[in-house]
């Protein structure tokens, strides 16, 4: 298998494209849950990393008793209040763009790939992070987690897409920094690219036997063998 052979990758945001040095995304939910409920949100004891915004954000309101029924009554409005807030902030964002991204994506454009993002960000969150670090042109289309709670569904949107734009023969790759990237591309059947560029070490991401496994995608760009571990 060689790392260019798909004809479209799909990239996952936060530790895999980039890493947001603010906490903009984190108090436009505060601040949500606050307006909404009341209550003063924090993160402590929920997994984060690989999660999604929905996955997050209810599991939150879950420790603070609010049930399903009502957290996916406001959902809506949570999802237009978080996506405003990071809008018009936008120009605070600070995302660092993860090493040799900007090489890796100008090398699969100039092969002819087709590029999009599966995230469990909002939309308008995700590409409000994309623009601020001047990426989003490389970027075709997106799968995020507005109405899609589970990575592997988000997952399921991207690969429709890539059907739906290039045929149901195309071939996919989708990257990713944690490990729950690797269980969801494994639930639905596509080669998953691991990278060691956000708080998962190489050596745990290479233990779950991703497709791939490197420790940036520089090491993507100096190779084409199979299994680069």
């Amino acid at each position: 298998m060689d790392v260019f052979s798909a004809d479209a990758y799909l990239f996952d945001i936060d530790g895999t494209l980039v890493n947001t040095r603010d906490a903009i995304h984190y108090f436009s939910f505060r601040n949500a849950l606050k307006k909404i409920w009341g209550f003063d949100a924090t993160i402590d004891g929920v997994p984060v990393h690989g999660n999604t915004d929905i996955g997050i954000l209810r599991a939150v309101c879950r420790l603070q008793g609010i049930s399903n029924a009502d957290f996916d009554q406001h959902l809506p409005e949570i999802v237009q209040m978080m996506s405003d807030e990071v809008a018009a902030r936008k120009s605070e964002i600070r995302a660092e763009i993860c090493p040799s991204i900007p090489e890796f994506l100008a090398e699969l454009k100039r092969r002819g790939k087709l590029i999009g993002v599966v995230t469990g960000n909002f939309e308008r969150i995700g590409w409000s992070k994309l623009e601020a670090c001047g990426l989003r042109p490389c970027f075709a289309f997106g799968s995020f987690s507005d109405r899609t709670e589970r990575r592997a569904d988000i997952f399921r949107n991207g690969l429709a897409e890539v059907a739906r734009r290039l045929g149901p023969s195309a071939t996919t790759f989708v990257v990713g920094d944690t490990p729950s990237d690797i269980h969801a591309a494994k639930e639905v059947g596509v080669p998953i690219i691991s990278v060691a560029t956000g708080v998962y070490p190489h050596e745990e991401l290479q233990g779950l036997q991703p497709d791939f496994c490197v420790a940036c995608c520089a090491d993507l760009l100096n190779s084409t063998t199979t299994n680069i571990n």
